[in-house]
């Protein structure tokens, strides 16, 4: 789960660590209270959990009321690589001396953290490392042995922090460790970490993703930093049901069982598509394990409340649960929607019981149902069905 800027700020002052607190606000009026005890220039920030704010305008420096009002009403709704804007943070200004890079992010391929830092902070860290990655220091951390003091110091110096600042930067660095390891975090960012005109160091940004399957640990932190304001309502609907959806902009609903099904699926649906007026996936959706008519019916309710979706292909391979039992899950969902169930469903079922798993469905006889023997054509017929429903015709004439 990604935190907003100023959700990881709050953390990062739980562990000692030297920051701004400004306001969260939702509109000029708010600004304006927010700045009653701040003096000017304040920072007017777009709260997206998104890099490159600053670039496309989301970032600005107000003087004087006048500013305020005329950038919270600018940024406001603004759009940053398709992330809507509704909230700002607001933060007192800092006189600021220079300014640094650093994060810690888990290194998967070498089983531990690596430590990012740099002299040059402030701008894409990717171009940093493009253009003069001899600033971009990288130094990995044993997860065992944690980050010692010595470290810290070898991350700063690496960085080519100035020498005068290093202590207090190491410092810093331990405890954004600490909130790294402390809250299951895959990622900690600072950028800038500022050094101020006093020689103080401030981490006047963050970004920070907390590990989702680490969620069971930090109950009450997942609660209280959880926004589903920007949300598809089908995705929080299917969270809370446990199964896995992402909304896509096709026109094919896709229903699968198993992550590595379900994208394969997408991808033959894709494919397939392309011959019927370029017909797209409108949607993943990994039901688990499991194909019980409980869980078919909440994942076919999702898709048909989409009104993009014209038809639904259901792909289900079954393993240790039979293709019987996924048939008869399969029908007692269906029976159970009754009416709503309008749209047209193309089953595709394979593995344990197949054969019998498909007579269960055909002695359904429901209507709106068409069968495939096997995935690719699953995704043909749903191809033609959905680009019929659209009056669209095929590359091929069919």
């Amino acid at each position: 789960m990604d935190l907003y800027e100023h959700q990881a700020k709050k953390l990062f002052a739980r562990y000692g660590v030297p920051t701004v607190q400004g306001s969260v606000v939702y509109n000029s009026e708010q600004a304006a209270g927010a700045v009653a005890d701040m003096e000017f220039p304040v920072v007017v920030k777009a709260q997206v959990k998104v890099g490159g704010r600053g670039k496309a305008g989301g970032v600005k420096l107000a003087h004087n009321l006048q500013e305020l009002n005329q950038y919270t009403n600018e940024i406001l709704g603004m759009d940053i690589k398709s992330h809507r804007v509704r909230r700002l943070l607001v933060d007192p200004g800092v006189d600021i001396a220079e300014e640094y890079y650093l994060s810690f992010l888990l290194d998967r391929s070498n089983r531990g953290y690596l430590a990012m830092c740099s002299v040059s902070g402030g701008m894409d860290i990717e171009q940093v490392a493009k253009d003069t990655p001899e600033l971009l220091a990288k130094i990995p951390i044993n997860p065992v042995d944690g980050l010692t003091r010595e470290c810290a110091l070898e991350i700063v110096k690496k960085g080519q922090l100035p020498e005068e600042i290093q202590d207090k930067a190491a410092s810093v660095v331990q405890q954004l460790y600490e909130v790294m390891i402390d809250a299951d975090a895959t990622l900690v960012e600072v950028n800038p970490l500022v050094r101020t005109t006093d020689d103080e160091i401030l981490a006047i940004d963050g970004k920070v993703t907390l590990d989702n399957n680490s969620e069971f640990r930090h109950l009450s932190l997942f609660d209280e930093f959880r926004d589903d304001s920007g949300a598809d309502f089908r995705e929080i609907a299917a969270k809370k049901v446990g199964l896995n959806y992402v909304k896509l902009d096709g026109n094919v609903g896709i229903i699968g069982n198993g992550a590595g099904l379900v994208m394969s699926t997408l991808d033959v649906v894709a494919y397939a598509g392309e011959k019927y007026g370029d017909i797209k996936p409108a949607n993943f959706l990994d039901i688990g394990g499991g194909a019980s008519a409980e869980v078919m019916e909440a994942g076919l309710r999702i898709i048909m409340d989409d009104p993009d979706v014209e038809a639904i292909f259901v792909n289900v391979f079954g393993g240790i649960t039979s293709c019987v039992e996924v048939a008869s899950g399969i029908v007692k969902a269906l029976q159970s929607l009754g009416d709503s169930a309008e749209k047209p469903i193309v089953i595709r079922i394979d593995g344990n019981a197949v054969e019998e798993g498909r007579k269960v469905i055909e002695e359904a006889n429901l209507p709106y149902i068409t069968t495939a023997a096997r995935m690719d054509e699953g995704a043909r017929m749903v191809a033609r069905i959905t680009a019929d429903r659209l009056g669209l015709s095929n590359s091929e004439g069919e």
